[in-house]
């Protein structure tokens, strides 16, 4: 299959990743054209994230590369690194800080073979400080981070989120963060080392409710379904379910009592203003939910969209990629794998109009699948490839 011109077709990356945050940033680059060479010891068929290879997480994930395998504890996987370090672009690493220093391929160490280098990591707490040796997953950033303080209903306990949002937020910021050390590049002529980290895409995410904090001391809590800061906001139960509905400030809440013959609410002066809905919440709410009782869905959406207020109902993930404007955006992508056979994976959400992303994306390879290839380019011909894989080397 024939690849389309693409934005980022010019570059090498190599991908040093597992689990799913550095996957995450490689698979950025991988879809938008840059030519990604995945590295992984051989043998594990299981990747760090407990997903099998011929499962969805993986293939989700690893799509658009080609893959070798090498042991980059031994002196001449090393070797063999450094040779495919001085032709690259950018690497991409999330292994704990201290790793590839131990391995002897940190930014420093690439950056004398190859001073274009854009070196990209991601840690679970940062490269330095005092947590910086520390293992770090999803689920423990989103405790330390804050977030899980914030979610669920009031008064329940910490609830986690119900996806990885530190993993994937981490991993857009670091391919966001790449692109930007690329385009630098280009007027200096040097490469940088560009990281983030899980607790810091996390506070990055608290967004509003991080800046209630530090600008007024707020310290926010659950909140469960409703809006934290706007009243009006929130899910409500209909005759045949749930509906999210957005009647936050005056215009929209004027627009909603109208469309829902609440015009009762409106002379109400407990919740003529958004200081006194936010105030009456409780009575808010109860008022609101009585209301949507009264009709099932359907009826809700058609209402209120035509009111201009916005709204929507609670699709589980099927409903999801059921519901017709999901299919028009076409986020769902098709893949052919050869073993796998027709497949679809999680496409892109970015839209540019110049480069369209390709009807079909390449499937995820084998481990190891184009390692003689790879070396071929390199230099190393049959029989040396042979001896490499006698060493252990690939």
């Amino acid at each position: 299959m024939t690849s389309p011109a693409l934005p980022l077709n010019d570059f090498l990356v190599i991908d040093l990743t597992a689990h799913r945050a550095g996957p995450t940033a490689v698979r950025q680059l991988a879809d938008w054209g840059a030519q990604v060479i995945k590295i992984e010891p051989s043998g594990e068929l299981v990747d760090a994230t407990g997903s099998r290879r011929d499962g969805p997480d993986f293939q989700n994930l690893h799509r658009n590369k080609r893959a070798m395998t090498l042991n980059l504890k031994s002196n001449e996987g090393r070797e063999i690194f450094f040779k495919l370090a001085k032709r690259a672009d950018v690497i991409v690493e999330n292994y704990k800080s201290d790793v590839k220093h131990r391995l002897g391929i940190d930014y420093e160490a690439v950056r004398k073979v190859n001073p274009r280098i854009v070196y990209g990591s991601i840690s679970g707490f940062g490269q330095d400080g005092p947590y910086a040796g520390r293992a770090g997953v999803d689920q423990i950033a989103q405790g330390m981070g804050g977030l899980m303080s914030i979610t669920g209903h009031p008064g329940q306990g910490p609830v986690r989120v119900g996806i990885a949002i530190n993993d994937t937020s981490a991993g857009l910021l670091l391919s966001y963060g790449i692109v930007l050390a690329l385009l630098n590049r280009e007027r200096t002529g040097e490469g940088q080392w560009v990281h983030t980290s899980l607790l810091e895409a996390q506070i990055f995410m608290l967004d509003f409710q991080g800046a209630r904090y530090l600008m007024k001391g707020e310290v926010a809590g659950q909140e469960g379904n409703f809006h934290p800061t706007s009243p009006g906001t929130g899910m409500f139960q209909t005759a045949d379910g749930y509906i999210n509905i957005a009647a936050s400030g005056d215009n929209l809440w004027r627009r909603f009592c109208e469309a829902a013959g609440a015009k009762d609410l409106l002379a109400n002066p407990d919740f003529a203003t958004v200081v006194a809905r936010a105030k009456n919440r409780a009575a808010l709410i109860a008022h609101l939910n009585e209301i949507m009782r009264r009709h099932p869905n359907a009826y809700w959406v058609e209402l209120l969209t035509k009111a201009g207020v916005p709204c929507g109902p609670i699709n589980t993930i099927d409903q999801t990629f059921a519901d017709p404007q999901v299919q028009h955006l076409g986020i769902a992508k098709p893949v052919s794998h050869p073993k796998l056979g027709p497949q679809k994976v999680v496409g892109q959400p970015i839209h540019l109009s110049r480069y369209p992303q390709p009807d079909e994306l390449r499937p995820t390879p084998d481990q190891g699948e184009h390692t003689d290839a790879i070396l071929g380019e390199l230099g190393y011909d049959t029989e040396a490839i042979a001896a490499l894989r006698a060493r252990g080397t690939v």
